[in-house]
This record gives C-alpha cells, sequence and structure tokens, in this order.
C-alpha cells in the first residue's frame, strides 16, 4: 500500500470517528504527517494496522460529579479519563480542571502523552483526564467536596499498574491531596504511586513543582547549544504564568538570561530588567492575583491588554500558557523580531500555521512532547521513589530531569537525521521516536 494514501485514510477516519473535536484533530495530524519515513521503513506497522489502533483509544471514561457548594446549592460537572495507550506502561498524565475542558481537549492532551512519555524512556503509556470544573474562586471545602466527588467515580480505574493521574491546569499540590485522600479512604489502601505531584512531606518527589518549566529550558538550552549559543545575556520572553511559566522564568534566570515579560489571561506585563521572580511567585502563587498586580507593585514594569508578550524582541522564546495560543501572526513577528529558538512548555501552544513560519524561517522549534516533557519525567521518578519507599534530594531529582531532556533531545536529533530530515527537524525527530518506541511494543503484545 502507498504510505501516504495509508496516512490519509487514517486521518479521514479519525476525523470521521470524532467530529467536532478540532484540537484532537490537530494533534493527530502533526503526528501523522511526520510518520511516511517510518512507515516506509517498517511496513509491518502498516499491516498490523498500528496507525489505526494508535488513533483510538483504549479506553475512554465519561462521567457525573455532583458536589454542593458553600450555600448548599448542588452543582454538576463532568469528569473525563481517556486511558490511551499502555502499550509502553500504565496509562500516566494529568487531570486538568478548567471550563473549558471536554473530551476533545482530553483526547488531544492523551494523545500528545503517548508520545511524550515514549520519549522519556520510562516504561509509562499515555492518558489524560479532567473536568469542566473551575476551581477559580472557589473556596478549599468546594474544591475539597468537588474533588472527593470526582474520585469517588474515577478510582475504580486507577491503580499504580494501571492508571496513574497527575496535575495539570487547575490541579496543584491542593487538588492532589484531596483526590488522594478520597482514593485511599475508599480503597483502604496507602499506593503513592497511584497520583504523581504531591507534596515532599507524604511521598512527592523534589523538583516535581519545577520540572515542567525546567525541562523546557533545559531542552532549549540543548537547542540553543546546536548554535554555540546558551542562555547567558539572552532576552527571553515567556507566556503564562502559573506553574509552568514561573519555574521557566526561575530557571532562564538561573543560567543568566533575562525573561522581559510573561502573561496571564487578561493580558501581560514588560519588565525591561527581568522579571523579579519573588514577586511574580507572591502575585500568582501566594495572592492568586492577576498579572497586573506586578505591575502595580513595581515601578520598572507596565501592564497591556494589547497586543501579546510575542510582540517583544527576544532571542527566546517560551510559550507556556495553553493550546494554540501563539498564532501565525505571533510567529511572524516573533521571527520579524529575530528570535532564535522557541521550545513549548504547555501543550501544542503553537498553532500550525505558527509552526511552519518557524520552521521557513531557520527558528529552532521545540514541540511541546519532547520540549515540556520534564513533568512527566520527574512523575515517572517521583513513580520510581514511591515504589521504593525512597525520597531523593532536590539536586539528585534534578540532576536525573537535566540528563532526561538532554537524552531526549539527541534522540529527536539523531532520529531525524536517521530518517532523511536535517538534525533541526524537531517535530519528524520528536514523532518519530516516539511512535517507533509505541509501535514496537504493540507489535509485540499482538493485535490487542
Amino acid at each position: 500500500m502507498n504510505v501516504s494514501a495509508h496516512i490519509e485514510a487514517v486521518y479521514a477516519e479519525v476525523q470521521r470517528r470524532n467530529p467536532g473535536e478540532a484540537e484532537f484533530h490537530q494533534a493527530a495530524a502533526e503526528v501523522l504527517e511526520s510518520l511516511a519515513p517510518a512507515l516506509d521503513r517498517h511496513p509491518e506497522y502498516v499491516e498490523s494496522g498500528i496507525l489505526e489502533r494508535l488513533c483510538e483509544p483504549e479506553r475512554q471514561l465519561m462521567f457525573r460529579v455532583p458536589w454542593v457548594d458553600d450555600r448548599g446549592a448542588v452543582r454538576v460537572n463532568r469528569g473525563f479519563r481517556v486511558e490511551f495507550n499502555s502499550a509502553l506502561g500504565p496509562y500516566k498524565g494529568g487531570l486538568r480542571f478548567h471550563p473549558s475542558v471536554n473530551l476533545g481537549i482530553v483526547k488531544f492532551l492523551g494523545f500528545e502523552q503517548i508520545f511524550k512519555n515514549a520519549l522519556t524512556g520510562m516504561g509509562i503509556g499515555g492518558g489524560k483526564g479532567g473536568s469542566d470544573f473551575d476551581p477559580k474562586g472557589r473556596s478549599d471545602a468546594e474544591v475539597m467536596r468537588f474533588c472527593q466527588s470526582f474520585m469517588t467515580e474515577l478510582y475504580r480505574h486507577l491503580g499504580e499498574h494501571t492508571d496513574v493521574p497527575a496535575g495539570d491546569i487547575g490541579v496543584g499540590a491542593r487538588e492532589i491531596g484531596y483526590l488522594f485522600g478520597q482514593y485511599k479512604r475508599i480503597t483502604n489502601r496507602y499506593e503513592s504511586g497511584v497520583l504523581t505531584g504531591k507534596p515532599v512531606a507524604w511521598g512527592g518527589s523534589h523538583a516535581r513543582t519545577e520540572a515542567t518549566g525546567y525541562g523546557a529550558v533545559y531542552f532549549a538550552q540543548e537547542m540553543l547549544a546546536t548554535l554555540g549559543e546558551d542562555f547567558d545575556g539572552r532576552r527571553v520572553v515567556v507566556s503564562g504564568s502559573g506553574n509552568v511559566a514561573v519555574y521557566a522564568v526561575e530557571k532562564v534566570h538561573a543560567l543568566g538570561g533575562r525573561v522581559v515579560a510573561c502573561s496571564d489571561s487578561t493580558g501581560y506585563l514588560v519588565d525591561e530588567d527581568g522579571i523579579d521572580l519573588e514577586l511574580l511567585k507572591d502575585v500568582k502563587e501566594v495572592r492568586r492575583a492577576r498579572i497586573s498586580a506586578y505591575a502595580e507593585a513595581r515601578p520598572t514594569a507596565r501592564f497591556s491588554t494589547r497586543g501579546t508578550v510575542y510582540d517583544l524582541a527576544c532571542d527566546v522564546a517560551l510559550p507556556c500558557a495553553t493550546q494554540n495560543e501563539l498564532r501565525r501572526e505571533d510567529a511572524v513577528a516573533l521571527v520579524k523580531n529575530g528570535v532564535r529558538a522557541v521550545a513549548e512548555g504547555a501543550n501544542m501552544p503553537c498553532t500550525p500555521e505558527a509552526v511552519e513560519v518557524f520552521r521557513e524561517a531557520g527558528v529552532l522549534f521545540g514541540p511541546g512532547k519532547a520540549a515540556n516533557a520534564g513533568g512527566v519525567a520527574t512523575s515517572g521518578l517521583e513513580m520510581r521513589q514511591n515504589a521504593a519507599r525512597d525520597t531523593w534530594s532536590f539536586e539528585q531529582t534534578e540532576s536525573r530531569l537535566a540528563a532526561v531532556m538532554r537524552d531526549v533531545h539527541a534522540e529527536c536529533r539523531a532520529t531525524a537525521e536517521s530518517y532523511g530530515a536535517d538534525a533541526d527537524d524537531y517535530v519528524l525527530g520528536a514523532n518519530v521516536a516516539g511512535f517507533l518506541k509505541v509501535a514496537e511494543a504493540m507489535q509485540a503484545q499482538g493485535v490487542i
């Protein structure tokens, strides 16, 4: 069979079977269009229907989550868990609590997770979950009641050898604690490894909070090294101001760079002296305020609701907010202003059109399934510590994280070259490298 025709047929079937799920379609297309060289070399994967099976989740869960707010009113949200692929190990992927969450979003995230997890080399499969519940503005008691209701349904599908969720947007240490407590109460088992992202005091890993942001910066550092450059003296913009963005800022500064801008859903701030990390953490992690509060507290900063951080001149851009935030016009502006490298700290934050602009301009581009693999890599390290009833130091864990990101970067470049592309084609390298690991395992395990 003609490989290109096969890929087109698989993608057409993805669209037909998953109508209206634009983000999932986009994620599938981005991977599938890279795989022709791999399928040419491995026709057995076409014959055994690997692509068809890879694009269909092993299990899709959708359930009602009823809870009572502080006024005594009954609320109802919808919960999701997509267990996408377990060829390499138990399903692994975060839970997202945000009003935008729907089945298509969860499937796109779970599909990305398959390849991201494979790239870490840690023997974990791909999955994702969440709810359209919004924790913003809710009391701790309301969040607790919601999490307990959510876990009362989901627990039956989880286990340290089955499915291991973590945090994502809207799910931090508070939510993980409530979810774990309910799981423990229902099952009467203290399975530390059933959830990752826990506080260090009761089974969490040092450096897990920092891992995704740190990992994206480590990956960008490796990309810059191929040009004989590093972060020292570099001007950097970061989108977002959540967990990933905050710790990306921290690591850039540690490596000698200067982050001059970050953002939230209300606008963005510019601080030419460099983002004051302690003030940013106070505003976003302690006060849970809008980013405009930073500008109000610091005379050197300005807040704007017009345009984006991508309108600013920079050497490196780190999109760390949400999917499809960086569009073609943003990419054009970045290229015009001299950007050298872009590393995705979020999941699929760049639209396909934006990615094309970067690749045509020769800008080094690290896709999320490679550049933001640090979070799940450190979750894998947390699972190892839980299995051994052990705790590693921050330095030991961060050292392992840095090594994983160096290995992911090297594998992407080596795979791209091996399959006839330029070593700088991180999109093809990441997609093919992740695919080959999963496909080999699926082939060995039979038609299941």
